[in-house]
């Protein structure tokens, strides 16, 4: 840590993610860019996600109740960028082709195209395991991990390494959709089936799904028929809940008494009011506030669980203003404070 490293001073932009002076070695908590955005059906743009929660991530004052004065004594950094430049510039000659794929399934003739989707499953299979092996790599230098995403489907490398490291776990979603599609459009890592890929490894024990609010038929035939492997807060359920009078604290606590002891935190911004987050690809009226979210993370990390990973995903960036990478950003700090206390890291000296 540098000595001369004012926590009062202006943001550098040039220092590490939200300007502190730490590197990847020196860090208790190490970030995984994912700039990865090939299957996604609806809006584009998630591969820029890391980069503009990078960009302004500088923006971010460091007093945290979390831990207090000495929050930004924590140690995160991110992986460089420019390490994975590769992996972005194949998910955009990928995507491309999804996008070809896609607009031909529209038309109802994908079958000219079995090539392309072969290439594209090869392609995002090849992206998952280098996540795993970078998350497995930090792991075993005793790092926390989380994935800056990218689009939904990114998580699924780090959901592996952990099941290797800690066995089982579960999952705390928020997020509007369910993602329990099986190869959504044909697309084996599709964002839309993430957690139906997740809940095919051992070691997930459960999964909890907060905010969900646009859902399929099939995907609710699976919740219903999961025998509570997945619990699903839908929020239509939420807001009714609190419009005959139960407090937000009330049913914060019914969400945490599902989760097991090790848990793994999966927020899709769009999880949160479209309001906060305008640019996400599919964004759907209602979700939780800002600081309902947070309050939902502290909770987990107060009762005593042990948050072993986490991903903040689909954070489109506009060009016209950094609203929804300022948003994402300030959900990652606050996450990533968290997730490291419910662990009992201690500041470095």
């Amino acid at each position: 840590m540098e000595k001369d490293f004012d926590p009062n001073g202006i943001g550098q932009e040039n220092a590490g993610i939200f300007g502190l002076p730490f590197s990847p070695s020196e860090a208790q908590l190490v970030l995984i860019p994912a700039p990865w955005g090939v299957t996604v059906s609806y809006g584009g743009g998630t591969q820029e996600g890391p980069r503009a929660i990078y960009k302004a991530s500088p923006q971010i004052d460091f007093y945290h109740p979390s831990y207090g004065s000495d929050s930004w004594k924590l140690g995160i950094a991110m992986l460089p960028l420019h390490e994975w430049d590769d992996a972005y510039q194949k998910g955009l000659a990928l995507r491309t082709r999804a996008e070809a794929y896609i607009e031909e399934l529209g038309r109802g003739t994908p079958s000219d195209m079995e090539d392309a989707l072969a290439s594209i499953n090869t392609g995002c299979g090849e992206f998952h395991a280098r996540i795993e092996r970078t998350a497995i790599d930090l792991l075993n230098q005793n790092k926390l991990v989380g994935i800056v995403g990218g689009d939904h489907s990114t998580s699924l490398g780090l959901m592996r390494a952990l099941a290797k490291k800690h066995g089982d776990f579960g999952i705390l979603q928020i997020d509007a959709h369910c993602d329990l599609r099986d190869a959504y459009e044909g697309f084996t890592y599709s964002h839309a089936s993430i957690m139906h890929n997740a809940l095919k490894m051992n070691g997930v024990q459960k999964l909890t799904q907060v905010g969900i609010r646009d859902y399929s038929i099939g995907e609710y035939e699976t919740i219903a028929t999961s025998n509570g492997r997945i619990h699903t807060f839908f929020d239509t359920d939420l807001t009714q809940r609190q419009f005959r009078g139960e407090s937000w604290h009330t049913i914060v606590e019914s969400i945490v008494e599902t989760l097991p002891q090790n848990v793994y935190v999966s927020f899709d911004i769009d999880g949160l009011d479209p309001a906060l987050c305008p640019h996400t690809g599919t964004p759907v009226p209602g979700g939780l506030q800002f600081h309902e979210a947070l309050y939902l993370i502290r909770a987990v990390a107060e009762s005593g669980k042990h948050m072993i990973g986490f991903d903040v995903n689909e954070v489109s960036p506009s060009h016209a203003n950094e609203w929804d990478a300022n948003v994402g950003m300030r959900i990652l700090w606050n996450i990533a404070l968290w997730a490291a206390k419910s662990n009992g890291l201690n500041p470095l000296s």
